[in-house]
């Protein structure tokens, strides 16, 4: 309890001087840069919702809809003419224009480290065609394309502030969105300040924006149910009952798009020349050794859903001939001998400090002890296991993702040959075609049958073990109105507003 009380008290130190106008939100973990250029965090797209607007949003039903943009058309197959709205400024002061559209898409494509470079990599030329208009030719006609202007690679950064900051950009982030950044302190919070230039300003509410960072689920829940802060991104699951129960407090849950799985090292440094980074048969056999539907439920109170898939069961590319497989203990063991490997196999799991996230990799530690594995967990603060996990410093690491509209943003940067989020260094050429042949289909029909078979490819090779998709749950203050449940799970600022 004491440890709740202090946890309490920081907070209320941080926000003590902030009006009624101010909304406080509970973030589950630190997030890493405030670069939308080299960001990779979840919680990290939900401050850049605050701060960054994007040529275009989803709806709750995942339909792209405009933002900075005003519309699209498709002048042929391979030519993308976006029209923007005009009279958007940048938090600078600088205009949004063309030309901003044109450096920055130019930015996250040059700029080495970029992780939106894989995600756009399609471009081949970029045109101003006037101030409000802009001409992107791409290299082959895609399918996947307009989906990624939807997140961090459709959020235009302010020429001027990028090439005076360079590297130190995201500790003076500038964008065009509702708030402007005002600080940031590393594992404790981050703390923006209304734009009063925004172009929608009629529909922000509030003067302030303090996004709390509070990895245990115990002390979210208290803070939430104490009112010391209005909206927690995340509840546990376990965690549910007691905000629905409380007459003060509402819990929405809803469908994502995101899934969670151990992503292994294959390839990438010293840690991956080890019987389960070098063989897929030991991949294979820790993948039979898991009972995903008893994880989920122990873990996480079945409010996810196993799977071995990238995608969850609602999207258009899930494939229901790919069956979670049933737990076999014996199978695995086989495996393991086939694999010809000394037991038990020793293997290091990277996992996030999060309460939950170190159950649930207590719970694979036990599981894949009944089949001769030996799992020594090595905890370590998110953003920190983050880095770890790019400098290959990892064995195989806990980890999900929070998923994308279109599964190429689920699969491309993490399974082909060279690209940013790829940490274990996955590389099979057939993979590579399929998933470069799913990115440049337009038809969804012919879109699929790359993505179904590059996926039993996965089955075999296993960089990436899926467990689980997951779904937002997200819980707040009775008097909050305005909240839209996306399946992305960004807090968007629109039309949210207190009650008294």
């Amino acid at each position: 309890m004491r440890r709740l009380l202090l946890a309490a008290g920081l907070i209320a130190a941080v926000t003590s001087a902030a009006s009624a106008q101010t909304l406080r939100i509970a973030l589950r973990q630190d997030l890493d840069v405030l670069d939308p250029t080299h960001s990779t965090t979840y919680v990290g797209r939900i401050v850049f919702a605050g701060m960054c607007d994007k040529l275009f949003d989803i709806d709750k039903d995942l339909h792209i809809v405009p933002q900075l943009a005003t519309g699209y058309e498709w002048a042929d197959p391979k030519t993308l003419v976006i029209h923007l709205r005009e009279g958007v400024k940048f938090q600078d002061g600088e205009p949004l224009d063309a030309a901003a559209v044109k450096f920055t898409l130019e930015h996250y494509l040059k700029t080495p480290g970029s992780y939106r470079r894989g995600e756009i990599s399609t471009i081949d030329q970029i045109d101003v065609v006037d101030p409000h208009t802009v001409r992107i030719v791409l290299k082959a006609p895609s399918g996947a394309f307009l989906a990624q202007l939807t997140d961090r690679s459709g959020m235009i950064l302010p020429p001027k502030a990028v090439e005076k900051e360079g590297k130190d950009f995201g500790l003076h982030p500038v964008c065009s969105g509702p708030f402007k950044f005002v600080e940031r302190v590393a594992q404790d919070h981050v703390t923006l300040e209304r734009f009063k230039d925004y172009w929608d300003a009629k529909d922000i509410h509030f003067d302030k924006v303090i996004y709390q960072v509070l990895t245990d689920s115990s002390v979210r829940l208290a803070n939430l149910k104490s009112g010391t802060i209005d909206l927690a991104e995340y509840i546990a699951p376990t965690d549910a009952a007691a905000v629905k129960a409380d007459p003060k407090l509402r819990l929405v849950v809803s469908d994502s798009l995101g899934y969670f799985g151990i992503t292994n090292n294959l390839a990438n440094g010293p840690e991956a020349n080890n019987p389960y980074g070098k063989n897929a048969l030991v991949r294979q056999a820790l993948d039979l050794a898991i009972d995903r539907n008893a994880l989920v439920k122990v873990v996480f109170n079945d409010m996810y859903k196993a799977g071995v898939e990238p995608v969850p069961s609602t999207s258009p590319f899930y494939d229901p001939d790919i069956k979670v497989p049933e737990r076999n203990v014996a199978k695995a063991k086989e495996l393991l001998k086939q694999a010809g490997v000394q037991l038990p196999v020793k293997l290091e799991l990277l996992a996030f400090n999060n309460p939950d996230i170190l159950q649930e990799a207590e719970v694979i530690q036990s599981m894949a002890a009944e089949a001769g594995f030996d799992i020594h967990i090595q905890a370590m603060e998110f953003a920190s296991s983050l880095g770890a996990a790019k400098q290959g410093q990892f064995q195989a690491y806990l980890i999900g993702w929070s998923g994308r509209p279109d599964i190429d943003g689920n699969t491309y940067n993490f399974l082909h040959s060279g690209q940013a989020n790829n940490w274990g260094h996955y590389s099979n050429p057939t993979v590579d075609k399929l998933l470069t042949e799913g990115r440049d289909t337009v038809a969804l029909d012919k879109r699929r049958p790359f993505y179904d078979a590059m996926m039993q490819q996965e089955r075999k090779d296993l960089p990436v073990t899926y467990l689980y998709t997951t779904s937002n749950i997200v819980g707040m203050s009775a008097k909050l109105h305005g909240f839209r449940a996306i399946p992305d799970g960004m807090i968007r600022l629109q039309g949210l507003e207190m009650t008294k």
